[in-house]
């Protein structure tokens, strides 16, 4: 990719766009939240994304810590992993994608601790002056190394604790540039209920889900004095699974999730070239940076300059759609809504699963809602994870062992 040292900051708003970064916004109004390492909000595997980025309190699988750390409690295998693929812009380049390496390993029957690193490439940059004068290359990258733990403290409740190194750097040194990369800590936390029951003559489970996830210090690029958030956000959500019969069962779920940072100031648009009201403007919205991390928090529930009205604007919305045939093949179908005047993030998505023994493969595939006006860069790629059930790949080394005998080694 090649680019002029001088574009820098408006590229990265559009190659960010599709996670919740600058974006079109109103004249005079900008309303969109933006925070520092929006990537850490989006979907990282096909299985979430397919389901309209909704994740909270679906089963829980080798990527569970990411969406609700609450889950791991509840895992299915002994060990599990899984390697995840999202190319990014490919529509535009080929050297950009976000990958996603997750597991965990149980500890006892009611616990398990999980790890995942989430490393965004985004791609090669030659930087030049408005002269033409080389000033070198560069590799922005951001990536978050991830440490969770998850506990049953019934059997059907679980909560879960997750700790975040994040490191963000997106624009390297060249010529006078003085930017340097963000660092930061943040946790997580997270609760799952999940209880089967019959309802008139089907069997169903219902799962609950909540968490608050990216609670860290805010991320400095080069000013102290103008530092930026973190996604800081919180995810409630709701699973249901009816079992048409023992081979056939479908699942519906929902989630709402709302940044828990504090939302622009803006004034009409009659003001907004008035220098004065200008002024006011700036100086609120430096305010509002200048929060602590738990004041930003709690204000973000009712600092929107539109009242309660906008607050629930800013609730972002997924749901999703699961066919299972057998725990052998699935079916997906997703939709994702973001209301317009805070980013237009309006997409359908739709994906299939198979899982096969030791290993799993999942696919999907992103489609822009007609009614929005964002481009996603997500959009027309194949996103693919991986899975891998560490359970009988240990059994099938064993009974290779054991001369190709079955039953020498128990499954789960």
């Amino acid at each position: 990719m090649r680019l002029n040292s001088f574009k820098m900051p408006a590229l990265l708003a559009v190659l960010l766009s599709g996670a919740g970064a600058a974006q079109a916004q109103t004249p005079g109004q900008p309303q969109t939240i933006t925070t520092a390492v929006p990537i850490l909000t989006l979907s990282p595997d096909a299985r979430g994304s397919s389901l309209g980025e909704a994740g909270v309190a679906t089963s829980p699988d080798a990527n569970a810590g990411y969406y609700n750390a609450g889950k791991l409690g509840f895992v299915p295998f002994k060990y599990a992993a899984s390697a995840n693929y999202s190319p990014w812009l490919r529509n535009v380049t080929d050297d950009m994608s976000l990958s996603y390496l997750s597991g965990y390993g149980k500890i006892g029957q009611r616990s398990a601790l999980a790890a995942s690193l989430m490393y965004f490439d985004l791609g090669s940059i030659d930087y030049r002056t408005d002269r033409n004068v080389e000033l070198g290359s560069f590799n922005p990258k951001e990536y978050a190394l991830t440490v969770s733990y998850g506990q049953k403290l019934s059997d059907h409740f679980g909560v879960g604790l997750s700790a975040r190194y994040v490191r963000s750097n997106l624009i390297g040194a060249y010529g006078s540039n003085d930017a340097a990369a963000g660092n930061a800590l943040a946790v997580d936390l997270g609760a799952y209920y999940a209880k089967d029951a019959t309802i008139g003559t089907g069997v169903y489970n219902l799962a609950f889900g909540a968490s608050i996830q990216n609670i860290g210090n805010k991320i400095v690029y080069r000013n102290p004095l103008t530092p930026s958030f973190l996604p800081t956000n919180l995810k409630l959500g709701t699973a249901i699974t009816r079992e048409i019969d023992q081979y056939n069962k479908i699942t519906v779920t929902f989630d709402a999730n709302k940044l828990l940072v504090p939302s622009p100031y803006y004034e009409d648009n009659s003001v907004a070239s008035d220098p004065v009201q200008q002024a006011k403007i700036k100086a609120e919205n430096d305010k509002r940076q200048q929060q602590g991390i738990i004041s930003g928090i709690t204000s973000s529930f009712n600092d929107a300059p539109g009242g309660f009205k906008e607050e629930l604007k800013e609730i972002n919305l997924s749901t999703g759609f699961e066919y299972n045939y057998n725990d052998l093949l699935q079916a997906r179908a997703g939709y994702f809504y973001e209301n317009p005047v805070k980013g237009d993030r309006q997409y359908l998505s739709f994906g299939l699963g198979v899982r096969y023994q030791v290993f799993g493969i999942d696919g999907t595939y992103l489609v822009p809602s007609s009614n929005s006006n964002q481009a996603n860069p997500l959009a027309q790629t194949i996103r693919v994870s991986l899975h891998f059930n560490l359970d009988k790949l240990a059994d099938a080394f064993k009974e290779e062992g054991a001369g190709g005998t079955s039953g020498d080694a128990p499954t789960e």
